[in-house]
């Protein structure tokens, strides 16, 4: 896809949906689409939560939001010496963000945004993008909400893009592109619901999420394009 291309929230969701996502570059302002090979994913059933990390979360040591601070929160993301996440696709997902498929999680602190993340929700996957903390184990927290709160709304595919040590230790594995691209097909097919459980019971860890939130994720009307 050529870097010419005009980075509106439509193609962000034609790009998403076909397993593709743009990167951008802060030296030459230039845009990359990638579609790994192979592609890492998390796996609900396979989600760890450190013992040190579930203490925390039990605690409530951060009051756990979404979509209340998404432009602070891709901006967190980005501050940092060297950074894809350019003016461009700043613009761009805070469109998308406007347009209902970009979310944002935020961990707050004393009336401060410790840390968070976002990504994007099209059908019953999520992609997530990129993650920050200013508190330490603010993004932790956030992605332990965030993994309660996709299955207890239906979601069934988590997109991390890439593996890392860190990713590894909470259960994320790659699988082949091929394979990638068929769970996503079966993820796009349901309508789940976005961020049903209050933050107490998001943390409530030994309560099985669905336990909380009943209603199965339906199949999604085709002509539904919403996030």
């Amino acid at each position: 896809m050529s870097d010419e291309v005009r980075l509106t929230p439509d193609l962000l969701i034609r790009a998403y949906a076909s397993g593709v996502f743009p990167m951008g570059d802060d030296c030459t302002g230039r845009l990359t689409w990638y579609a790994p090979d192979p592609r890492a994913h998390l796996p609900f059933e396979a989600f760890h939560v450190p013992h040190n990390l579930r203490r925390r979360v039990r605690r409530r040591e951060f009051s756990v939001t979404s979509d209340e601070a998404f432009e602070a929160v891709i901006q967190g993301c980005a501050d940092r010496d060297r950074t894809w996440i350019t003016p461009r696709i700043i613009r761009a997902y805070t469109a998308l963000h406007k347009r209902g498929p970009a979310h944002s999680v935020e961990c707050w602190q004393d009336g401060e945004l410790a840390g968070g993340l976002y990504g994007v929700a099209l059908g019953g996957a999520f992609f997530g993008e990129s993650m920050f903390f200013r508190e330490s184990h603010a993004s932790k927290v956030a992605l332990v909400h965030l993994v309660r709160q996709l299955r207890a709304g239906g979601f069934v595919l988590l997109d991390t893009q890439y593996s890392t040590d860190h990713l590894e230790r909470f259960g994320v594995t790659e699988i082949p592109r091929a394979e990638y691209e068929a769970r996503l097909a079966d993820a796009l097919a349901l309508s789940p619901d976005w961020w049903p459980l209050t933050d107490a019971e998001a943390a409530a860890l030994d309560t099985p999420p669905r336990a909380f939130h009943r209603t199965p994720a339906a199949p999604r009307n085709e002509n539904d394009r919403k996030g």
